[in-house]
């Protein structure tokens, strides 16, 4: 498990006034997914597949209704999201939603740390 964070989301009540808050706060570019009901955030320079320069990671914005915590997620990408999964509860932890599917990218899932915080898993599709 490579234990990197490699993503992150903020969700939002109005997805306008998210996108345009962080592209003007930040210089963050924003591509709506309509048909996923989501938004990629791009932090730095990149492209498609993922940033282009050190120390920038990329994320998303989504509706508060369809996020997985009222607050931001960090996402820690690992091999396995089971193994990591059963590790996380052996150590306190709890899964919040289960191994899913991305498209074809990869699989996510969420978990509460024993801290009550709600942390993100991904995993590359092999």
């Amino acid at each position: 498990m490579s234990g990197r964070v490699v993503h992150f989301e903020v969700p939002f009540d109005d997805g306008d006034r998210a996108r345009g808050f962080y592209e003007e706060a930040f210089g963050w570019r924003t591509m709506e997914m309509p048909e996923m009901g989501y938004t990629i955030v791009m932090t730095g320079p990149g492209d498609d597949s993922g940033p282009s320069e050190a120390g920038f990671i990329n994320g998303g914005m989504l509706s508060r209704a369809q996020a997985a915590t009222s607050g931001p997620v960090l996402v820690v990408d690992v091999d396995s999201i089971e193994t990591a999964l059963e590790k996380i509860g052996g150590l306190g932890g709890s899964t919040v939603v289960g191994r899913t599917p991305v498209g074809d990218m990869g699989f996510a899932a969420y978990f509460t740390d024993p801290e009550g915080n709600v942390v993100g898993l991904w995993e590359t599709a092999r």
